[in-house]
């Protein structure tokens, strides 16, 4: 006679679960994301393309990508270098560095954008050094970059830190062993384990960055074709009363973050599969 064992499980079953599931990313996700689409389908077609096409337009959308990316691109490479300087070496104070990397988390954002314009305006701690040198932050696509980086490298630090925790050190020494050197070492021992985990710090910060504002429009300045980031485009349409235009702007950058992201998940379904 068989006995059937049914493992009991805290949470409810799976209809109940699921369904819960399905109910909560439709009212916090799908809803609002279709209302976008909606919104948008009131303008004609002529009119969607003269709004996200106009020259002002694509100059947000410029920056605001090109930026984002870039900032995401140097976090990988700091975060990479700070998640292993926390990770393998003992030091004084490494507890209140390890703290200091989570502060973009709490501080306002707004707090964020001053405290960097502060900083590197013409008249600030460091701006009034680099100024001289013909070097010009505040103000600048560069100090959107500086911005968008401060924002987004806790999201590759706290990612890249737990799996270079769970990478053994003797695989290094066995590989030292067999005469490889430093740079061996790092590109065909360590990076493939933690290249999956790099990929995806990168990726959470370049979301972050794309949708960021309070922290950016302190120090761009807010000029139009040059340092005008679209999000604030989207807040100007929206003080006009222009709501189809708003959301014609934010379809574009949906759809353009959605194929980014899925080009990024892609590669990292293929590193996976490469170094698994």
């Amino acid at each position: 006679m068989a006995i059937s064992l049914k493992q009991r499980s805290v949470l409810p079953g799976f209809g109940i679960t699921m369904g819960l599931t399905l109910l909560y990313l439709s009212l916090i996700v799908l809803i609002p994301l279709s209302a976008i689409f909606l919104k948008t389908a009131l303008l004609t077609w002529t009119q969607f393309w003269r709004t996200v096409t106009d020259p002002r337009v694509v100059a947000s959308y410029r920056l605001s990508f090109g930026a984002s990316l870039a900032g995401a691109a140097i976090n990988v490479v700091f975060g990479l270098l700070t998640a292993w300087v926390l990770v393998r070496y003992r030091f004084p104070g490494k507890r209140i560095v390890d703290a200091l990397v989570d502060l973009p988390f709490a501080l306002p954002t707004a707090a964020t954008g001053i405290t960097l314009t502060a900083v590197y305006a013409g008249n600030g701690w460091i701006g009034r050094h680099l100024e001289p040198l013909g070097i010009k932050i505040a103000f600048t696509p560069l100090g959107v970059v500086i911005a968008l980086t401060f924002i987004g490298l806790p999201f590759v630090v706290r990612t890249v830190q737990p799996v270079l925790q769970d990478v053994e050190a003797e695989l290094e020494e066995a590989a030292a062993s067999l005469g490889a050197g430093r740079w061996q070492i790092f590109t065909r021992v360590i990076l493939p384990m933690i290249f999956p985990a790099a990929l995806t710090g990168f990726t959470l910060a370049f979301a972050r960055a794309v949708g960021e504002y309070g922290s950016v429009i302190f120090i761009a300045g807010n000029m139009p074709m040059r340092t005008e980031i679209a999000p604030l485009l989207i807040v100007t349409k929206l003080e006009q009363y222009d709501y189809a235009g708003a959301t014609a702007i934010a379809v574009v950058m949906l759809v353009a973050s959605f194929v980014l992201l899925l080009t990024i998940n892609l590669l990292q379904w293929w590193s996976h599969r490469r170094y698994a």
